[in-house]
């Protein structure tokens, strides 16, 4: 198993609170309410480590609240070689509905410094001769641009690391233009940042064929229920989705990215690496939280999962 490396930069505590239905304007009584350490980086360590392994944790965290982190560093024996800002990380508040409907609630995020940047440049070089694959995934925190997001995608890969990269908005258009090694939209995301359909695969060919100087080898577009497309230039394929019961979405992306990595690190076939990355991201939907608690779960999702070439 390899060691990867996953930075998230604007992590957050999760609290996700059950509901019958959500009932606005009005008296909503929870069933259960679960918090945890989160973010897209730290969620995609979790998946990575529960399939073998070992994983170092980087990013920027707020220094007032940073004991629920560091307690699930040590649970998920994680190395912790994050960047302590002044003020709070923030809380997320996930709303489930047992439709299976998600309302988010997200904070802000703390403010980053040309400090804590140069400290986290500093840490990541140390870093980089231990680990082959490098996530970078969730949102931006106040004061970090998309700009400067590109530019350290861009060094990374000019360090010769693996690049995987999850995000939204100006961020994954600016991801996108640095052209990381994988990258993990959904169809909403590619709508928003370009402003076009993407609901298909001759839609999504298009987008990225237009877009100048693209040379991202694994372009992974999650479709919900619909499945996901992977855009290789040698083997494009569609896997299906398995028919199963949404509890919750959380973490349903950051799953595939964790599967999509973990089958290309140990190089199997192309169609097992989907097939198994599809498995672990719909197994993440039915559950509050997305552990991967043993494999044969994942194997049963996988025997209702079809792949097809979209050559």
């Amino acid at each position: 198993m390899a060691k990867i490396l996953t930075i998230t930069l604007n992590p957050a505590i999760d609290i996700t609170v059950q509901l019958d239905n959500l009932r606005v304007g009005e008296v909503n009584r929870q069933q259960t309410a679960q918090s945890h350490a989160a973010g897209k980086g730290l969620n995609v360590a979790q998946v990575l480590k529960d399939l073998g392994h070992e994983l170092i944790v980087s990013g920027f965290l707020g220094q007032d609240n940073r004991q629920v982190f560091e307690q699930h560093f040590q649970t998920q024996q994680f190395d912790n070689q994050f960047v302590y800002v002044a003020g709070e990380t923030r809380q997320n508040i996930k709303i489930a509905e047992q439709s299976g409907r998600m309302t988010d609630i997200n904070g802000k995020g703390f403010w980053v410094d040309a400090a804590a940047k140069q400290q986290l440049n500093t840490q990541l070089t140390q870093l980089l001769d231990q680990v082959e694959v490098i996530v970078v995934a969730g949102s931006l925190p106040q004061g970090f641009s998309a700009q400067e997001l590109q530019q350290l995608i861009e060094w990374l890969q000019q360090q010769g690391k693996k690049v995987a990269v999850d995000t939204s908005g100006a961020a994954l258009e600016a991801a996108i233009a640095a052209n990381p090694w994988l990258i993990k939209p959904n169809t909403d995301e590619l709508t928003e940042t370009y402003h076009c359909a993407a609901d298909t695969v001759e839609q999504q060919q298009q987008l990225f064929k237009d877009l100048p100087n693209m040379q991202i080898e694994h372009i992974v577009v999650s479709m919900g229920e619909h499945g996901v497309n992977w855009l290789h230039p040698q083997h494009p394929l569609h896997a299906s989705a398995p028919r199963v019961t949404v509890q919750s979405t959380v973490g349903a992306g950051d799953s595939l990215v964790a599967g999509m990595i973990h089958g290309l690190v140990n190089q199997t076939s192309a169609e097992e690496t989907l097939t198994t990355a599809t498995a672990i991201a719909s197994h993440a939907v039915t559950q509050i939280g997305f552990h991967v608690p043993n494999l044969d779960v994942i194997d049963a999702l996988k025997q209702q999962i079809v792949i097809n070439s979209l050559s």
